[in-house]
């Protein structure tokens, strides 16, 4: 019987409430240094690691009756449907957003901007920030997830174990080298740093690949809570003088022995509880929380709150998107998965 890895599932949802705090805290440190989540964007190279590894685990035992569409198939209704509902989210958040200025953008543009959005394309910049996907930044990383999986389907899964370990060693070198001249690993969601995006992809998710096909799991007790902690701790740290080699320590060595423990660790009663609904709401509370925070960040830096008034908005768009994460999840995503299962899955 194929294990399940539940403490995979819960830690997916450490790493996405760790990244909607730190977004939160950007409105008012907008410079990396200063936030108190320093190093929160390391969420999303864990991110694509632990995507690799499940990607493996899931699909690479099926390919003698499993073909290329099938698999594009089954990751287009496990993903996409979410990405459908952000981007109405995310067109409805910036036409009614009192802050910007949608009513001087043509409709036209908007809406095919909209549209190109459907399709996870890098869109016409509509705020000025140089966004890559400017209608919900962190589209940039399911654009990079999508690439690594077309990667996968046609390349990934017949790669030996030797040139695997070529690829990942390679691929580890030039993810340090661009950290170390970046400074921070922080970046990859605009065109002028796009190709940044590719590089902070293929090494955690070709290392995720080779780290579930060599089967070396570490089991530690209490898995689950020591690695959540270990993982706010990794991102709270203060930025140092050597900060991009910081960043590529934590994902070419310290992200790979928290997937490890997390893949090797036991878990039971209410924590398993925790884990299933802290990974059921990760994927729906990271792709939808982002329109929001343009709006807050924009609130914050015209109206100038006070800190008290700051810290219970801050913490109600939290519970907030908790909440909207898990019932997008269960009116939404499920509901429509199954249907399209019926239709495009046979």
């Amino acid at each position: 019987m194929r294990p399940h890895y539940p403490i995979l599932d819960g830690l997916r949802g450490t790493a996405a409430l760790l990244v909607v705090i730190f977004h939160l805290f950007e409105a008012s440190f907008p410079v990396y240094t200063d936030n108190p989540m320093h190093h929160g964007y390391l969420a999303v190279d864990f991110f694509f690691l632990l995507s690799g590894f499940v990607v493996a685990y899931a699909y690479d035992d099926r390919w003698e009756y499993m073909s290329v569409i099938d698999f594009f198939k089954i990751r287009f209704v496990r993903l996409h449907p979410l990405v459908m509902l952000s981007v109405v989210i995310s067109v409805l958040a910036f036409a009614l957003d009192p802050y910007n200025n949608s009513e001087q953008i043509p409709a036209l543009k908007i809406i095919g901007v909209t549209l190109l959005t459907f399709t996870l394309l890098p869109t016409p910049d509509l705020r000025g920030w140089g966004e890559t996907h400017t209608l919900n930044g962190p589209l940039w990383s399911l654009f990079q997830e999508y690439m690594a999986n077309i990667f996968y389907a046609w390349f990934g899964h017949r790669i030996g174990i030797k040139l695997l370990w070529g690829l990942v060693l390679i691929s580890a070198c030039v993810l340090t080298a661009t950290s170390i001249h970046h400074g921070d690993i922080g970046t990859g969601w605009s065109y002028e740093t796009f190709w940044i995006a590719f590089v902070r992809m293929v090494f955690p998710f070709l290392a995720g690949i080779l780290l579930f096909r060599s089967r070396k799991l570490i089991r530690i007790p209490m898995a689950y809570a020591i690695c959540s902690a270990l993982l706010f701790f990794l991102f709270s740290l203060p930025v140092f003088a050597y900060n991009g080699l910081y960043d590529a320590v934590c994902i070419i060595f310290v992200f790979p022995f928290i997937i490890a423990a997390g893949a090797g660790g036991t878990i039971s009663g209410k924590w398993a509880k925790v884990c299933k609904f802290s990974g059921d709401i990760s994927y729906p509370i990271y792709i939808i929380h982002y329109p929001f925070i343009y709006i807050y960040t924009s609130w914050v830096g015209i109206k100038k709150p006070a800190p008290t008034e700051l810290f219970a908005v801050g913490s109600g768009l939290f519970i907030l998107f908790i909440v909207l994460a898990f019932a997008a999840l269960k009116l939404y995503d499920e509901p429509f998965r199954a249907w399209l299962k019926k239709r495009i899955l046979k």
